[in-house]
């Protein structure tokens, strides 16, 4: 073999890091299956659909917060973490799905959510009562400014300032969501200490892995110092509408702090105590998103994995911007190790965001199965569902309602999961559900989509299934990233094959010239349930619109 770029070394695949190259399917609990016939989905109606789940080839579910909350932000406001909230079932479910997973082969992830609580939670009754009680200081509070106003200029993402004021304790306290999710003060040692209590808890209940919501606001600056103003032209609208004036700032202070690589040590080494467990972390950053996965997952004494929001934008995925995003990857964490997402439960779904046609949905996912990194797919993005049109007295999401109509908020990518055609709630619910079903989704179900071969469901099952039996693609380096035109290319490269992978992303064709193999050998085409096409004669490669090509060194395969 050629020697390659360190930052290219491929890593063995082991029992312990099987996170490394996993498919994790996102579970938004409230909307999957509904058991009771209340109208809201809950642990018993996911345990009931691990066997479809199993069927896709995913290696792990992850389950959105299922803890009990008074639901403010639907359970990202948690009042007890150690414990499941009523609608969602009691603990005793949560152990038989766990259990029901792994007699499935798959692992569970859950959705921990430790830069802030609710206000109703008892730490935050407690230290909102007085200055001087035990959990005083396990929030961030502040004087106000001599006028009466707040000690700075930080804004929340829900809207309007970062600060409320508590009357009993004449000081504001810092939220970077809604005033009702009040930020913990990661500086208070014993507010850590408490936080990996949670953590170890879940643990020896037998979870796999953790994602962990916005893992860069754990700290705010110790001094509490203003944002410095964001120039217009830097402005990104990834994680806050365009309409949010949270994106005039530069959050240097009020998140992305230094201290918080030591608290992800003590996680890590708390994790790396029970083997063959993982987290992946939430960056929510639209200037810094990479560098901060860098630093955050570099090194075997940080979190496991990251992903940022570069490929959760509104902006359509070309095969520069892939590039582009692959190499800044390269040049900010090469020894970290990137989760990628189209969709979840907080952006429009991607179908609808990059307004894509059925032959561009199948090829987006192919691209998305062949990246270096780990995958995130969103509950019915197998069904190819598009963003549901909610109403706005249907609305239920409080980002949305804030900013309507200019951002409608989050609920068209949070309807109901559709199973069957039977009612009008696509056999997610015996009743009227917390959101209404959409009728564009009822044609999309589970059952139609299993008795039509071409069918979304069934490209995802290929190319899943593709993945899994090719480990370059799982775990492998990649090298050889460009852009020619609409076509993106890389290869990626194991011990055992090198897979030169191509994509035609526009509905015009196009012509490349094909890579040479590693020892002047020939390229073979493989994946051909995927529509690919080979090299042609000339050493060219010819691509239709929409078009993959995957083909296998058989050089490099035969050892040489």
């Amino acid at each position: 073999m050629t020697q390659q770029d360190p930052k290219l070394v491929t890593q063995a695949k082991t029992a312990e890091d099987w996170w490394r190259g996993a498919v994790i399917y996102q579970i938004y609990p409230r909307s999957y299956q509904d058991s009771n016939g209340d109208g809201i989905g809950d642990l018993l109606g996911i345990t009931q659909r691990l066997p479809y789940i199993r069927s896709l080839g995913v290696d792990a579910i992850w389950i959105s917060p299922f803890f009990t909350s008074p639901m403010k932000d639907f359970g990202y406001d948690v009042s007890d973490y150690c414990d499941v909230d009523p609608m969602f079932g009691q603990l005793s479910d949560f152990d038989a799905l766990v259990e029901t997973a792994h007699q499935l082969g798959l692992k569970v992830m859950i959705d921990l959510v430790l830069s802030h609580t609710s206000d109703q939670h008892p730490w935050s009754l407690e230290s909102a009562r007085s200055r001087d009680n035990d959990k005083a200081n396990w929030y961030v509070w502040a004087d106000p400014k001599p006028d009466g106003t707040p000690p700075n200029n930080w804004l929340s993402i829900f809207g309007g300032p970062a600060w409320t004021w508590e009357p009993r304790r004449e000081q504001y306290f810092l939220h970077n969501f809604l005033s009702s999710q009040p930020d913990l003060n990661f500086h208070e040692p014993a507010v850590q200490d408490a936080l990996l209590d949670v953590t170890r808890f879940w643990l020896d209940r037998g979870v796999d892995g953790f994602r962990l919501d916005t893992i860069n606001f754990y700290f705010a600056d110790k001094a509490l110092r203003d944002n410095p103003a964001l120039p217009p032209e830097a402005r990104n609208a990834t994680i806050a509408p365009s309409v949010n004036p949270y994106n005039h700032q530069e959050h240097l202070y009020s998140k992305n702090q230094p201290e918080n690589i030591d608290f992800l040590k003590r996680f890590r080494a708390l994790l790396d105590k029970y083997p063959g467990r993982a987290a992946v972390g939430e960056v929510g950053d639209a200037q810094r998103g990479l560098e901060l996965l860098g630093e955050y997952t570099s090194g075997s004494d940080r979190i496991h994995m990251c992903y940022a929001f570069e490929f959760l934008s509104k902006d359509l995925l070309t095969a520069a911007r892939v590039v582009e995003v692959l190499n800044r990857l390269d040049e900010a964490a090469p020894e970290g190790w990137a989760c990628w997402a189209f969709s979840n439960h907080d952006v429009m779904r991607h179908v609808s965001r990059w307004n894509l046609t059925p032959a561009a949905k199948r090829l987006y996912l192919t691209m998305l199965m062949s990246l270096r990194g780990s995958a995130c797919l969103y509950q019915g993005e197998e069904l190819g569902l598009p963003e549901a049109d909610v109403a706005f007295e249907d609305l239920q999401d409080p980002y949305g309602i804030t900013f309507w109509p200019e951002f409608k908020g989050r609920d068209g990518c949070r309807t109901p999961m559709v199973w069957e055609p039977s009612n009008q709630n696509g056999g997610f619910s015996e009743t009227q559900p917390w959101l209404p079903v959409s009728s564009e989704h009822l044609s999309r179900n589970v059952t139609d989509q299993e008795a039509d071969p071409g069918a979304p469901l069934h490209h995802y099952r290929r190319a899943i299934g593709f993945r899994r039996a090719h480990p370059a693609l799982i775990h492998g380096a990649h090298e050889a990233l460009s852009a020619q035109g609409d076509v993106l290319s890389f290869i990626r490269t194991g011990s055992s094959e090198r897979i030169f992978c191509a994509f035609n992303l526009s509905d015009t064709p196009s012509i490349i010239e094909m890579p040479p193999t590693e020892n002047g050998g020939d390229w073979h085409p493989i994946g051909a349930e995927l529509g690919v096409t080979g090299p042609a004669e000339d050493g060219k490669l010819h691509l239709g619109p929409w078009q993959p090509c995957f083909a296998l060194d058989m050089s490099h395969r035969e050892g040489s």
